[in-house]
């Protein structure tokens, strides 16, 4: 299969080194005005102007027409909890009459609320679910994401989420320490035997999940506790994500530096320790803007201390049925830029190249550039700055993963 990508008004590659991008290096979209780009299967061949692309033309090459549109990477979102059952409508509108997260978690509600619906699916209704939301990812431009299990929380539940996950060709990430199950309250001790003693072996014989990851915050899984688990997954040769300093600041960016993991995700209550820990151990903090604005919260992560102190900064939706109900990186990118202080290149950045390095595929996806997968979105504006400007809107106008359309607004609905 050969075509061709012509007249985007910028065609966005963010080529650079082999490797995250930090301090200014994240402000560096290596944009090509008029730009085009031609494929050869599913793999980007060359990328230059229309007048130099246009010269490597044959008969053979179906035409794209960008039409003087953005052309970018498509996003990567490398946090997500998209595999699940039912909604939590209901603690939506507690929250809108006062109540917070954590009280509704104490009351029986929150991700217990979502497990019990979880665990009463089958594997194929959960897939059809997840279904419905994979289209609205690609809608909204996202053509590689992560995604977590954790709404199981039994060996049987949270094997079925990650053959779900597997199914739907995400990248998946062991989260069987997400809460402590009904049958378990007032026994954390004893589930977190189970985790190791049972689900970590069953998951790593079954290779379902390449990360392991913990909610690691003093109510749920503690730093000892997190620890034990953590490097269990890690001597059964899991990589490690670590969900961070949340809702309270408990030491849990500083767990992620010293056992190596690859990301530390949330980080809104993360401090100059915290930050420093991070740098020296080149951990990737993962921002989640996208839940603080749906919990009502003001408490940021403080991205520009970040960036300043080198670390490679990732953005992502964390899309769950509780906290983040949404798949969209343009509303992320939006609020990125108004609430913590991220210019929109360096929002886009974060939510291209950089997370497809924080999930081990920054030489395959994250930017156009000769031998790399050809995933990529054609926006219809004719800056890309207008993605985070326009808030709320869904800017692509076509979508194409390894080559093929895979979402058109105009020809095709998602598939």
């Amino acid at each position: 299969m050969l075509s061709a990508v012509l007249h985007c008004s910028q065609l966005v590659t963010l080529a650079g080194p082999s490797r995250p991008r930090v301090r200014d290096e994240l402000k560096n979209l290596a944009i090509i005005p008029n730009g085009a780009m031609t494929i050869r299967d599913w793999l980007i061949e060359a990328v230059g102007t229309t007048p130099d692309i246009r010269s490597r033309i044959t008969p053979q090459h179906e035409i794209i027409d960008a039409r003087s549109r953005v052309v970018l990477p498509g996003f990567v979102d490398a946090h997500t909890h998209a595999v699940f059952a039912g909604t939590r409508v209901e603690e939506f509108e507690l929250r809108a009459g006062g109540a917070t997260y954590q009280q509704i978690a104490e009351q029986g509600g929150g991700i217990r609320s979502t497990v019990r619906k979880t665990r009463a699916a089958s594997e194929d209704e959960l897939f059809q679910a997840a279904q419905r939301y994979r289209h609205w990812f690609l809608r909204t431009g996202t053509t590689t994401l992560e995604a977590k299990s954790g709404y199981g929380l039994s060996s049987k539940d949270e094997l079925k989420l990650l053959t779900v996950i597997r199914r739907l060709g995400y990248v998946p990430t062991f989260l069987g320490a997400h809460e402590i199950p009904d049958e378990f309250r007032g026994n954390t001790d004893g589930y977190v035997r189970l985790l190791i003693d049972e689900m970590l072996p069953a998951v790593a014989r079954a290779r379902l999940a390449e990360y392991c990851d913990v909610f690691c915050e003093p109510s749920v899984f503690d730093i000892p506790s997190a620890r034990e688990i953590l490097t269990a997954a890690r001597a059964l040769g899991l990589k490690l994500r670590v969900h961070a300093d949340q809702l309270s600041r408990s030491g849990a960016a500083e767990l992620a530096a010293d056992l190596g993991a690859v990301t530390a995700d949330h980080l809104e209550h993360i401090d100059e320790h915290g930050i420093d820990a991070l740098a020296r151990a080149r951990v990737q903090p993962i921002l989640l803007p996208a839940s603080v604005c749906t919990l009502g919260s003001n408490r940021y992560a403080p991205a520009r201390k970040m960036i300043d102190a080198g670390l490679a900064v990732v953005l992502a939706t964390d899309f769950n049925p509780g906290s983040s109900p949404t798949p969209s990186m343009p509303l992320v990118l939006s609020l990125s830029s108004t609430h913590m202080r991220m210019t929109p290149a360096e929002a886009l950045t974060a939510a291209t190249i950089n997370a497809a390095y924080s999930l081990d595929r920054g030489a395959q996806i994250g930017s156009l550039e000769p031998g790399k997968c050809a995933d990529f979105v054609v926006h219809d504006c004719s800056d890309y700055r207008e993605i985070a400007y326009f808030a709320g809107i869904e800017s692509p106008h076509s979508v194409f993963v390894r080559g093929k359309l895979a979402c058109s607004r105009s020809a095709q609905p998602c598939n």
